[in-house]
């Protein structure tokens, strides 16, 4: 149970903070947005999409279809941010925050499931 709480926590907050920040353009994100070929718009809609699967993923416990509904949009989000990383010639610590956020929302939504 507190694994299980622990893990929404953490997955929400990430996405939250990631969502905001693409929102607001804040820090770095403009820079980051159009390195990965996006606008500053488009990475708005990304953040916005983070941050609506943060909320789902919060609520999961609560109703899991909620959640299980964004954990997929997550997992498609972030399999987005792994193909661009790839198509950009990222290296392999760009990549790692997309594919540990995956195994993290992968478990998650393990752990909502029951198995």
């Amino acid at each position: 149970m507190i694994l299980s709480v622990s893990l929404t926590c953490l997955i929400a907050l990430i996405f939250a903070l990631l969502g905001v920040a693409k929102i607001l353009a804040l820090g770095p994100m403009p820079g980051l947005a159009a390195h990965a070929g996006f606008t500053t718009a488009a990475y708005r809609v990304i953040g916005g999409l983070e941050l609506a699967g943060a909320v789902g993923v919060a609520v999961g416990p609560v109703v899991p279809l909620c959640g299980g509904l964004a954990g997929i949009g997550l997992l498609m989000l972030l399999a987005g941010a792994v193909i661009t990383h790839v198509r950009k010639g990222d290296g392999v610590p760009k990549l790692v925050p997309a594919v540990a956020c995956t195994a993290l929302v992968a478990w998650y939504l393990t752990l909502l499931s029951g198995l």
